[in-house]
């Protein structure tokens, strides 16, 4: 079967590529698991199933041979992504929904995997987030496994609405400093009910894919370690972010959260090392990658601090994937053989000895 380009000569097969990135997700999953109970569990494992159903069903509708492709991994990993992108206690028909988006509407639709613009899971997150704000921005405190909900009441939660208890719920740091700093609190002040949690370890009200910063670098740094995505896009995500942080906390700190805040809150780890190098929907070129992550970290920046929506992440990396092929476009290296012009070095020749 041919596939569509780009093509690449590698001994790893599809299949082997999700499964490790898969892998390296899987010691944050287990923490979001652990910190957050059942009803994270249950959000998961439903992204999973739904994804695997819509994927199963285009295909068949499409004519496509069904277990081949869904033994790739390609629906489970963006199925993780998006779980890993949303609210721990999401009612499960809004996870239904987002695998359908971000299946059918942002990889199907487009000719499946490898033809896709947008990342699939960000698509998912994103439509979610603007459709359904309130259920969007209900964030719940950390809690061990052991002291959790049992897992008959988070089903509850999660198949027949049953309202989480207030005790449970919090805001995200970043939403919460918007909303301060939109009162006019100096953000000293809002900053202070956050002075002792751990971003590194996830003891902080957010989605599963912000329960621990050094896990979801750990699983990057084994990416990058396996050859499986390259650096560029990472760091260039992460100064991209940070540059512009620094410079706006050292003129103004009052108003301005720091670098290092903007770097281990919300999903910029998860973005920057797992889905803003997506092999698709990001550029080729290694001009085109530093363009891209620079201007996808830049963008996170932007909307954080000006945007109506406390965390960027996602919508900075769909910005940048609708002009990654524009990039590919404009910085396409020379041809091997050819000059710039698009000649042929022998023919150049010829034209510069006759003239």
């Amino acid at each position: 079967m041919i596939h569509a380009s780009p093509h690449a000569v590698t001994s790893r097969t599809t299949g082997q590529i999700m499964g490790l990135v898969l892998l390296a997700l899987a010691p944050a999953v287990l923490a979001g698991f652990w910190q957050f109970g059942w009803p994270a569990f249950i959000l998961w494992l439903v992204c999973v199933v739904s994804c695997l159903v819509c994927e199963a069903a285009c295909l068949h509708w499409s004519g496509k041979p069904v277990l081949p492709v869904l033994w790739d991994g390609s629906a489970v990993l963006t199925a993780t992504l998006l779980a890993m992108s949303l609210p721990p206690y999401l009612p499960a028909w809004l996870a239904m929904l987002g695998s359908v988006c971000a299946i059918v509407l942002a990889k199907q639709v487009f000719g499946g995997l490898g033809c896709n613009l947008f990342n699939p899971a960000m698509v998912g997150r994103t439509i979610l987030l603007v459709s359904f704000p309130v259920h969007m921005t209900q964030w719940i405190n950390p809690h061990a496994l052991t002291n959790a909900m049992s897992f008959s009441e988070a089903l509850a939660i999660s198949f027949q609405g049953l309202p989480i208890p207030d005790a449970l719920t919090s805001a995200s740091l970043l939403g919460h400093v918007k909303t301060e700093i939109g009162r006019g609190i100096d953000l000293l002040d809002s900053l202070q009910p956050f002075t002792n949690d751990s971003a590194w370890s996830g003891a902080r009200a957010g989605s599963l894919g912000e329960t621990s910063a050094l896990l979801i670098l750990a699983g990057g740094l084994f990416l990058a370690a396996k050859r499986i995505i390259g650096l560029r896009i990472p760091l260039g995500f992460l100064l991209g972010l940070a540059v512009p942080a620094m410079i706006a906390h050292g003129l103004a700190p009052q108003t301005y959260l720091p670098a290092a805040t903007h770097l281990l809150s919300g999903g910029v780890m998860l973005g920057a090392f797992f889905i803003a190098t997506d092999y698709v929907t990001s550029p080729s070129s290694p001009a085109g990658q530093w363009i891209f992550a620079l201007g996808a970290g830049f963008l996170s920046w932007l909307i954080r601090t000006w945007g109506g929506y406390p965390e960027g992440v996602g919508f900075a990396i769909l910005l940048m994937n609708a002009i990654a092929p524009l990039l590919d476009l404009w910085l396409r290296p020379r041809i091997f053989g050819r000059s710039l012009t698009g000649k042929s070095l022998p023919a150049r020749r010829v034209e510069e000895g006759l003239s």
